[in-house]
């Protein structure tokens, strides 16, 4: 499988983003994991969102819960994250990932495809 991210760039404290995921290279089937994590410099990657692919289960981090929004679009094989709210601490390369079974590992371990990074830079 491979991923593909778009979106990212600067936005100011208080602003929106999105950021999209396409992924490609074989069928996707209903036991696949979609997610994004990030690395802020100096800090170990953490898992952001993850969701799904029949779209029974997501997962948030506590710091972003209620801001972000993870969505899945199975007709283009896209995974989305819809970033509200956006704080300085926010800042980092993002990151989608995917594995396939069903449950939403947090650890960053457990994802064998991965996209390019995209760089999200929240200045005040």
């Amino acid at each position: 499988v491979q991923l593909q991210a778009s979106g990212g760039g600067l936005v100011q404290v208080g602003g929106s983003m999105r950021l999209s995921c396409v992924a490609s290279g074989r069928r996707i089937f209903s036991d696949f994991i979609m997610g994004w994590f990030r690395q802020a410099p100096g800090k170990e990657r953490e898992f952001v969102a993850l969701r799904s692919w029949n779209g029974r289960r997501t997962a948030y981090t506590d710091s972003v819960r209620g801001r972000f929004t993870i969505a899945i679009d199975d007709a283009k094989n896209t995974v989305s994250l819809q970033m509200n709210s956006l704080q300085s601490e926010d800042t980092a390369v993002y990151y989608c990932a995917a594995r396939d079974g069903s449950r939403l590992y947090p650890s960053s371990n457990e994802y064998p495809y991965w996209g390019q990074g995209t760089q999200v830079t929240v200045s005040s």
